[in-house]
């Protein structure tokens, strides 16, 4: 008999934090940014990310997400 109740919660792993954060160091599309975004990859929203990504660079990215 398993000497863990079966109702007793399942201890899941842990994240790494390294899995947890986007980073920037690989090239980052405007399909990349609208995505992140949240929005639809239209001609009028890969020109948004057009710009913010030569205003920002890869940094872009990291200012949409945590």
């Amino acid at each position: 008999m398993n000497a863990q109740s079966d109702s007793a919660p399942q201890r899941e792993a842990v994240t790494p934090d390294s899995l947890l954060h986007t980073g920037s160091g690989g090239e980052v599309t405007a399909e990349d940014l609208v995505l992140a975004s949240g929005r639809d990859i239209t001609p009028k929203n890969l020109k948004w990310a057009e710009r913010r990504l030569a205003d920002d660079g890869p940094a872009a990215l990291d200012k949409l997400l945590p």
